[in-house]
């Protein structure tokens, strides 16, 4: 009788198993989908991905400055040093999500005081 429940069990969660795998594949290939991610693709060529973190902006000689000092406490890590009219920019990082940058910002406050995370545009 055991032996019975146990094989009669085994089959039912293979069945549901093997009908799971074929309901995820059909969700995968419907047209919602495809056009969430034709939105998000869309969106990303538009406005970008992913945050940096902006130590400076502000005169060059400064920005210069932070950089410099930036690479040295925090060697390996990105830094960028931009002119926008009429204001130089230090950002470092390259960061997928605002958590990353996040947790690197609490990092770099020790050191830096008044720094942001911004979101990368093109």
């Amino acid at each position: 009788m055991n032996i019975k429940l146990i094989l009669i069990a085994f089959i039912l969660t293979s069945y549901a198993d093997i009908t799971n795998c074929s309901a995820q594949n059909n969700t995968n290939s419907s047209t919602q989908i495809k056009n969430l991610i034709a939105k998000k693709r869309s969106y990303n060529k538009t406005y970008g991905f992913g945050y940096r973190i902006q130590l400076y902006n502000g005169t060059e000689k400064k920005a210069r400055s932070y950089q410099e000092r930036f690479k040295i406490e925090f060697p390996g890590i990105y830094s960028k040093l931009t002119y926008n009219t009429p204001e130089w920019k230090v950002q470092v990082g390259n960061y997928k999500t605002r958590l990353e940058a996040d947790k690197a910002l609490i990092k770099f406050k020790k050191e830096f005081i008044g720094i942001i995370v911004i979101p990368m545009g093109k």
